[in-house]
């Protein structure tokens, strides 16, 4: 059998396909050749920051400008009707004497009114009822705070031995601006400790990146109990109103 030579074209045809950089594949085009590497990722590259947490408390105080009282009245009587008629006799008188000392009816309100019957364990284990009670608690604002003690005096002179003083809370009218002062104490506090971290580790404090304020509550009234009232002269002592305040932050270092 003849064996037949290419043709000087076709040689120079596959050699120049080859020299392009293709690869031909049976019955097929030239394959493309990679193109460059896909640059890395950002965060890849760049290290995650340095940062510190630190947590700050901030106190503030004032003086109270308002009292809450909590009073009532309570009458035992032999019947249900009795007993109501009784306490409602001495509501009247106690919510009189409030009004005449100046304190104004949206600053009044009730909290509770309840009648019941009063029982007696007898030796057999057996109950009886020998009459009822009837009771009445009031909540009373106090805006004067230097009445306080006048008031509460007048209140149970009008009620007499019916009146009942449960207790008394001495607060601040804007609770908002004594917090802001506590939270700003608890802020400088916690700047105070990231500042010295950063200068302990040789670093400058950068941006502050997150603040979280704990739970600590509201400004709380300061109640007083009931024995600490004299009926001859109701001394009171309003003493001052406490906020606390707790924040975590996190700051950068650089």
């Amino acid at each position: 059998m003849a064996v037949r030579t290419p043709s000087p074209f076709v040689v120079r045809t596959a050699a120049a396909a080859v020299l392009a950089g293709g690869m031909l594949a049976a019955g097929g085009a030239p394959a493309l050749a990679a193109g460059p590497a896909a640059p890395a990722p950002h965060s890849a590259l760049a290290p995650a920051p340095t940062t510190v947490t630190v947590t700050g408390d901030g106190q503030s105080s004032a003086a109270p400008d308002i009292a809450v009282l909590h009073i009532g009245v309570e009458s035992t009587a032999k019947t249900a009707q009795q007993a109501l008629a009784a306490q409602n006799r001495a509501a009247d008188a106690m919510l009189a004497a409030v009004r005449k000392a100046g304190v104004a009816d949206k600053d009044v309100r009730t909290e509770s009114l309840n009648v019941s019957a009063v029982t007696q364990h007898e030796p057999n284990g057996a109950s009886k009822v020998t009459g009822y009670q009837a009771g009445q608690v009031f909540s009373v604002k106090v805006r004067e705070i230097e009445k306080t003690g006048s008031v509460l005096q007048s209140v149970m002179d009008a009620a007499g031995d019916a009146g009942r003083i449960h207790s008394v809370a001495f607060d601040v009218a804007d609770t908002g601006k004594l917090r802001e002062r506590a939270r700003t104490a608890a802020h400088m506090d916690a700047r105070a400790k990231a500042e010295q971290y950063a200068k302990l580790s040789g670093m400058r404090l950068g941006r502050l990146v997150s603040v979280n304020e704990g739970d600590s509550g509201v400004p709380r009234p300061v109640a007083l109990p009931a024995v600490q009232f004299d009926k001859e002269g109701v001394p009171v002592a309003p003493g001052e109103i406490e906020d606390r305040i707790t924040v975590t932050e996190v700051y950068e270092l650089r």
